[in-house]
């Protein structure tokens, strides 16, 4: 009976529900560990808003760093290895930060703090990017349009959970608690892609298999295809965009949130509150219209319509009074994650389905983690310019409008995927060609 009603709600076919909810689980723990923290990270953030372009600029470094090690891991070892072994390097990490914060003196909290800014925004990233590369290479490209909605509510019920979790334990608890807390979801994601893994092996044709030896390649062979290839660029420059309209959104929130609550517990439990909304607005969207929005419009129309929604809400903060500045930010800020999140973010990993192996791995790494890092870095800049320069909130805000609407025109190129499928991704040599 609850499988007849799961095949009402989502449109799996006979072989697809177990890998299915294993992967929303997979995605439910990461999101629930990243949701636990990062109401610590903004409010790092808001409390030391004058350094943020400088943050980003150490996260930038730190992914340029980290990709070419990244690569080398998936060129060695198999799927079902280096993805548990990634969550479970997170998760020391943790336990160090803890230990940190125990055990140093309180004069080294500063650094800690911006330290663990740094180690969150590349966390968020790489787990997030590992987790995908993941799905995209069990899915083919026609499950991906009907699958990847729904696999996107487990990572939005864990940013549920992890933003109540949050809100309601960081007035009485140390922050230090939180970061063990993290620790145990990602330890269980560990174990979700293993399983994932072994249930592709079983799978009988409904999922992609893993070919017995390692992905191979080195440590910069993802990166190549990003540049050559014309589709794979615009994708990059989508993503790019994407950054600079979050970018400046985040110091926007920033700048207002540091500006009206000045208890730092009180921030962090307001940060998560708008994080719980999010997410509560993107899991409907994700479960009811997600899928029937894909395949009605197209990818290249469901990527078009989350930078119509930052336009729109740059134009409001940017005209919004100051009494009203915090309301007008919590609908914005409402309005575009649940766009990103339940719409922007399942289509755009459908077009990673028609990637080679190494690419959906390697390349897809680079774009997620650099280029995505490094289009943070080149809009905080901007916006550090802009405030010098003596432009208010609201005037950064109306400048930003134009560029989401250069950026709703880029997604509706990326036609990659709507049309011409096979189900099974391009050869190396034809990877990066548009199929319409």
């Amino acid at each position: 009976m609850l499988a007849n009603l799961f095949r009402k709600v989502v449109p799996v076919r006979p072989g697809e529900t177990a890998p299915t909810l294993l992967a929303t689980a997979y995605g439910f723990c990461i999101l629930f560990a990243f949701y636990l923290l990062r109401p610590v990270r903004d409010e790092i953030g808001a409390a030391d808003r004058g350094n943020l372009q400088l943050l980003w600029t150490a996260v930038f470094i730190v992914m340029l760093l980290a990709v070419p090690l990244y690569s080398l891991a998936v060129a060695k070892l198999r799927r079902g290895v280096f993805i548990p072994l990634v969550n479970r390097f997170f998760a020391l990490n943790l336990v160090a930060f803890y230990a940190a914060l125990v055990l140093l003196p309180e004069s080294a909290r500063t650094w800690i703090d911006r330290t663990f800014y740094v180690w969150l925004s590349v966390f968020a990233l790489f787990v997030v990017a590992v987790f995908w590369s993941l799905v995209v290479d069990l899915f083919r490209d026609d499950q991906g349009k009907r699958l990847f909605g729904f696999i996107t509510v487990g990572s939005s019920l864990g940013g549920i959970v992890g933003s109540a979790t949050t809100a309601i334990l960081a007035p009485h608890i140390p922050v230090f608690l939180l970061l063990l807390v993290a620790v145990l979801p990602l330890e269980v994601a560990a174990w979700l892609a293993r399983a994932i893994a072994r249930r592709a092996e079983d799978a009988s044709g409904t999922l992609n298999r893993e070919p017995a030896a390692p992905i191979g390649g080195g440590a910069w062979s993802g990166m190549v295809p990003v540049f050559r290839s014309p589709q794979l660029r615009n994708i990059a420059l989508w993503i790019m965009l994407m950054t600079f309209a979050s970018t400046i959104l985040y110091f926007v929130q920033s700048h207002l949130v540091g500006e009206a609550i000045t208890d730092r517990a009180l921030r962090r439990a307001f940060l998560a509150r708008i994080d719980l909304a999010v997410n509560a607005v993107t899991i409907i969207t994700q479960t009811f219209l997600t899928a029937r929005i894909v395949q009605r419009f197209g990818v290249a129309v469901t990527l078009s319509a989350l930078p119509v929604v930052a336009a729109l809400g740059f134009l409001a903060l940017g005209a919004a009074p100051a009494a009203l500045a915090l309301t007008v930010l919590l609908v914005v800020r409402v309005l575009y994650d649940s766009s990103r999140h339940a719409l922007a973010k399942p289509a755009r990993e459908v077009l990673f389905t028609h990637l080679d192996r190494e690419q959906r791995y390697k390349s897809k790494a680079f774009i997620d983690a650099a280029v995505y890092r490094g289009g943070d870095l080149l809009s905080g800049w901007i916006y550090a310019g802009l405030a010098a320069l003596g432009m208010s909130v609201g005037a950064i805000a109306l400048c930003a409008a134009p560029v989401a609407v250069l950026w709703a025109l880029l997604g509706r190129r990326l036609t990659w995927g709507d049309k011409g499928t096979s189900g099974q991704g391009p050869s190396a040599g034809a990877a990066g060609k548009p199929t319409a």
